[in-house]
Formats: structure tokens, C-alpha cells, sequence
């Protein structure tokens, strides 16, 4: 008879899930990025039925974002989110979607990363890794507390910089660049260690700029993207239908992201104004400085990735 309870105690329990990932991801639970990955992450959870839980880190709660990609390649995550041009260090190649004004709407960033991505995934299967999708944060635009109407207004400024290409533009306009996180950009205006910065009007609002800001100009200066990839070793210990699962919740994903990307940056430049920073568009001066800047960094950037660089870059301009 005990025996007989036992079992019937046993079927009553619920089943272990069959397979447990960590996943460390690097910004706010505010943010669209953080909102689409949860999204993608209850969508597998709930296409295998509970047999793939997936557990989700974020605000780099588990890893800071330099460590996210070396993390999953030893294991001690299954699955990341990045920047990816922040790894500029690893291959240059990470970088193109943060060359200043090449890719200056998001249909022109969309193709650009079309184009480059079988290039980052043949570089991500290299170190044991798959990509899976990625999405574009809102364009770019300088925060600052006076308005620039030039690139000259920037000489000499403390510029925050968060991947190499932020690094060297900060240096061919003469400003001096400060890495930056962004979760440490408030303290780092507050104290004087920055007093300007690129980024997009999506991290104003997480970081709340109206408390250390007073201008925001939008110039579209870069669509950098995030990207979410996976082990791919846990990734094929998987069975096929949990496969499945994950590669069609990241196809899903990537158009979601899209979306609510566009409606970031909207939604994100009308709260930096409600919150009384001045939006200012970008004078003409100022685009045709971006643009010189951009054509220099193109060049030096097809010079450091050689041959699959000039390859990316005339196919396309070639559309």
C-alpha cells in the first residue's frame, strides 16, 4: 500500500522540466530590448510546453555586458544578448552597424544587416556559438546642455564612448572619449567624467538624461544592433522540435523588435521633450561634418576587415 502512494504521489507532482538555459542580458526590464526578450523567452517556454525553462537575467544582474559572450562560450550561460559592435576588440566586422550615418534609416539598416549577418554568424560558429536574431535600437542622437550646431561644439568635450567606433569618432572630432556604460552614464555626468554623449533617445529615457541634460539632437547616427545568440552545442543537445521552437521564437522576435524599436524611438524622444529637454534638429552644418566623419570611418573600417569588409560595403551600396 505505501508503495502504491508513493507512486500515486509521484504522478501527482509536476515534471522536472527536462532542460534548464540561463540567459544574461544587459539592460533595464524597461526597455524594449528586455521587453522583446521575454517575450521570446515565455514563447519557447510555452512551445515545449515547459521542458525548455529558460531563466532570464537581466540589467546585467548576472554578467556585466564585456563578459555576456565569453560566459556563453564557456558555458556558464546558455544563451546572451549584446551589442555587438561592443566587440569591435574580438573582429572589427562586429562594428559596421556602428559606422556613423552608412546605414541612416531603418530600411537602410535593415539591409546592411541582412547583408552582413551570414558574415557574423560564420564568426560566431568559430567560437561555438549561433546567432539568432537581432534588433536595431532607435537611431542615435548627442545629448548635451547646450546645442550643437556643429561638430566643432564638441572639441575638446569629455564624450562618453561604449564601443570602438564611439571611441575613434570621439577622437576625429577632437573630443576626448570616456567608456561608458550605459547604466553608469547618470553618475558619470554628475560628476563631470562626461559631458556628452551619442546614443539613442531609448537610453535617455532608461537613464532619465533629464536630470543631467538639456539637448537632445537626433542626427540618426547610428542603428546599432542588439544580438541574441545561443551555445551551439546546447543549442543541438536540444531535440528537434525544441529546435524548432527556439529558431521560429526568434524569427518572431526579430520583427517584433523591429517594430517596437520604431515605436521607441518616438515614444522615447516625445518623453525626453515632456520631461523638458530641447529636441532640436540637426543643423546643416552638422550633417555635412557627420558626413565627412562617416565617409573617413567607412574607409578605415573596410581597411581593418579586408576583403569580406569591401565585399559587405559594395554590395551594399550597390542597391
Amino acid at each position: 500500500m505505501a508503495t502504491g502512494m508513493a507512486a500515486a504521489g509521484s504522478l501527482a507532482r509536476p515534471a522536472l522540466a527536462a532542460t534548464r538555459w540561463q540567459f544574461a542580458t544587459p539592460y533595464q526590464d524597461t526597455n524594449f530590448h528586455t521587453k522583446n526578450v521575454r517575450a521570446f523567452v515565455e514563447e519557447i517556454q510555452k512551445a515545449t510546453n515547459g521542458e525548455l525553462a529558460i531563466q532570464l537575467h537581466t540589467n546585467q544582474s548576472l554578467l556585466p555586458m564585456p563578459q555576456i559572450k565569453r560566459g556563453v562560450q564557456s558555458g556558464q550561460v546558455q544563451l546572451g544578448e549584446i551589442l555587438s559592435s561592443a566587440y569591435g576588440n574580438e573582429d572589427a566586422f562586429f562594428e559596421v552597424d556602428g559606422i556613423p550615418l552608412l546605414a541612416p534609416s531603418y530600411e537602410a539598416a535593415a539591409k546592411l544587416q541582412t547583408l552582413a549577418r551570414p558574415y557574423i554568424e560564420a564568426r560566431f560558429q568559430r567560437s561555438g556559438l549561433m546567432t539568432l536574431y537581432t534588433v536595431p535600437w532607435p537611431p542615435g542622437g548627442f545629448y548635451s546642455n547646450a546645442p550643437i550646431t556643429s561638430l566643432d561644439a564638441l572639441k575638446g568635450s569629455r564624450f562618453r564612448t561604449f564601443n570602438a567606433m564611439t571611441n575613434r569618432f570621439a577622437t576625429l572630432i577632437q573630443a576626448s572619449p570616456t567608456l561608458v556604460q550605459a547604466s553608469e552614464v547618470p553618475q558619470a555626468f554628475a560628476t563631470g567624467v562626461i559631458n556628452g554623449m551619442v546614443t539613442s533617445a531609448a537610453t535617455g529615457v532608461d537613464t532619465q538624461a533629464w536630470d543631467y541634460c538639456k539637448v537632445y539632437t537626433p542626427v540618426n547616427f547610428t542603428y546599432t544592433n542588439n544580438l541574441i545568440f545561443v551555445s551551439r552545442r546546447a543549442f543541438e543537445a536540444l531535440p528537434a522540435a525544441q529546435q524548432a521552437a527556439v529558431r521560429d521564437a526568434a524569427t518572431k522576435a526579430q520583427a517584433r523588435g523591429l517594430e517596437m524599436s520604431r515605436i521607441a524611438e518616438k515614444e522615447a524622444q516625445d518623453m525626453l521633450a515632456s520631461r523638458g529637454i530641447q529636441v532640436l534638429a540637426p543643423s546643416a552644418a552638422l550633417t555635412e561634418g557627420l558626413q565627412k566623419i562617416s565617409a573617413t570611418m567607412t574607409e578605415e573600417w573596410v581597411g581593418r576587415t579586408g576583403e569580406d569588409g569591401k565585399k559587405l560595403i559594395d554590395a551594399y551600396r550597390a542597391g
